[in-house]
């Protein structure tokens, strides 16, 4: 990144001009006004400035009327979101009011042309795709906007406009900062009409690129996704700081497609393995690509929002690409951890650092989510399982994994899953998912509370049963103890069992089996849309045909 010296030491000459002298003498004794971010003149206290390494106070004496009025008279007007600026440079200064309407508060915030802040992102502006940028205040997000408007509108020969509610992208005054390259600025008179201006600019002014700071309402949600249906490239900012931030806020998850509660059917219901009322994206998203700025050198990228967002709502991992800028300048790319989405019971964060959990697609249906990044000198136990979570986060079971050293797959489907763990809460309410899982001889491992301990209880049990032959290892059982004369004895027995109750009988108790040809049978008498429960404790327990 570069900063232009001579152009930001004359515009920061001009912003201390219009503080009062004692604040000046006592900021220019200090070092490091390159790192300056803001002065700060609250009424009755000591003025403060901000720099990168922290607050330092500027004079023992407290901040008048007089020191406040002077800064007034030397800036002119604020406009209606009590902001004003300086003609030709990038300071901002805001304003804080009594119930008067006099001014009793004052941040004066540098602003600075800083060159190369895209590099880490340029092949996201140059493709075309819209962009979102989060991020707390003061991280740098409108000092990326004005780079990109730069870049777009003088390296890529593009026709940009900014749509400039506060003039903080290209400056005050009507002739815009040099910054901002051949850009267009567009000026907003009051911040309640700049969704109104976003689509003037569209309608009248043929741009290819629209830049636009800190939209924050549903009507400015709305013009962007009418700005983006045109086919005009969008790159804006938003409150708050992760994707997360932005799906749960109801006034600006249009922008990422939105949420809405949809209704499932039985059938539905039943082949997705969830409850009938769940989380779905309503629409396409405004914007392609979500990037978290989480500091000056350092971002994560959500690429592909539409899948991004699908994933979260249904519970599954996510994961940002992060990038960072490195001494030598060079951008350096990894995937972060994986996050659960919504449809954890509570969230939670492992105690410990290292690489990402796998998360790949198998085979089997399962997400893969194995937790294999155990410490330093423990073995990793793989149980050929495939768990289906009800009420239990996948973060937390990840997390368990890494704490006992033992790893499972975790199935999205009910149908692919070879048991199910969930919570007593969960349980006790009966709910179609547990009441399915149980007539098809699925194990059903009920947790007395959704902690730590009880599903790191769980990890071990199953690799025990697993260890010992018992139903968690289901191939083991079936290669050792069910040969397929015997698989093939146990279906026929089953298939003739479903045709007599369906020619009359009441129930039908067949041969005692294991829990993997139990199983088998229980899916028969499904597909004969025959009931079936399991009777019995081992080695004795067996199924039962049966009709209502």
């Amino acid at each position: 990144m570069v900063i232009v010296g001579d152009m930001v030491r004359q515009e920061l000459e001009l912003l201390l001009d219009v503080l009062p002298q004692r604040v000046v003498d006592a900021l220019h004794q200090r070092d490091g006004l390159h790192e300056l971010l803001e002065i700060v003149l609250d009424l009755g206290r000591a003025p403060e400035a901000r720099f990168v390494s922290g607050d330092v106070s500027l004079s023992d004496d407290e901040v008048t009327h007089q020191d406040l009025e002077h800064i007034v008279q030397q800036i002119g007007q604020f406009g209606d979101d009590h902001r004003a600026g300086i003609e030709r440079t990038l300071h901002r200064i805001s304003s804080i009011l009594n119930r008067k309407g006099q001014v009793v508060g004052v941040t004066c915030r540098v602003g600075r042309a800083v060159f190369g802040t895209i590099k880490i992102i340029d092949d996201l502006a140059l493709s075309g795709k819209n962009i979102l940028l989060l991020g707390r205040p003061g991280v740098g997000k409108t000092t990326m906007l004005r780079e990109m408007a730069r870049v777009l509108s003088e390296e890529a020969r593009k026709r940009v406009i900014i749509v400039d509610t506060s003039n903080e992208i290209a400056g005050d005054g009507d002739v815009p900062h040099s910054a901002i390259g051949r850009s267009r600025r567009m000026q907003v008179a009051t911040p309640a009409r700049q969704h109104a201006v976003m689509i003037e600019a569209v309608e009248n002014h043929m741009p290819e690129v629209i830049i636009i700071d800190e939209m924050g309402t549903e009507q400015e949600a709305a013009a962007a996704r009418t700005i983006a249906e045109r086919g005009v490239q969008l790159i804006a900012t938003a409150h708050g700081n992760t994707l997360d931030n932005l799906i749960m806020n109801p006034t600006l998850s249009d922008l990422v497609g939105g949420v809405q509660t949809v209704t499932l059917g039985d059938q539905e219901a039943r082949y997705r393995g969830t409850q009938k009322s769940v989380l779905e994206r309503k629409a396409p998203p405004t914007f392609d690509v979500v990037v978290e700025i989480q500091s000056w050198e350092r971002l994560a990228v959500h690429d592909g929002v539409a899948q991004v967002v699908d994933q979260w709502l249904r519970g599954y991992p996510i994961t940002a690409e992060v990038r960072w800028l490195d001494e030598n300048g060079q951008v350096n790319r990894v995937q972060e951890l994986a996050k659960g989405g919504d449809s954890a019971t509570a969230p939670w964060t492992a105690d410990y650092t290292g690489p990402s959990a796998g998360s790949g697609s198998t085979g089997n249906g399962g997400s893969g989510y194995s937790g294999n990044d155990s410490a330093p000198g423990e073995a990793v136990k793989d149980v050929d399982a495939r768990v289906f979570l009800f009420g239990i986060g996948k973060d937390k079971l990840a997390a368990a994994a890494q704490g006992t050293g033992v790893s499972v797959q975790v199935a999205n489907e009910l149908r692919r899953a070879d048991m199910v763990l969930t919570t007593k809460t969960h349980y006790r309410r009966g709910s179609q998912l547990v009441r399915l899982a149980e007539s098809t001889g699925k194990p059903v491992y009920v947790l007395r509370k959704n902690t730590m301990p009880q599903v790191e209880d769980f990890l071990r049990s199953i690799a025990k049963d697993a260890s010992g032959g018992g139903r968690a290892d289901m191939r083991a059982e079936r290669d050792e103890g069910a040969s397929q004369e015997v698989m093939d004895e146990a279906m026929q027995e089953a298939e003739d069992a479903a045709n007599r109750v369906l020619g009359g009988e009441d129930q039908i108790v067949l041969s005692p089996q294991r829990s993997y040809v139990r199983r088998l049978q229980h899916l028969l008498g499904q597909r004969y849309n025959v009931h079936s429960t399991s009777r019995g404790r081992d080695p004795s327990r067996a199924v039962m045909f049966y009709k209502t």
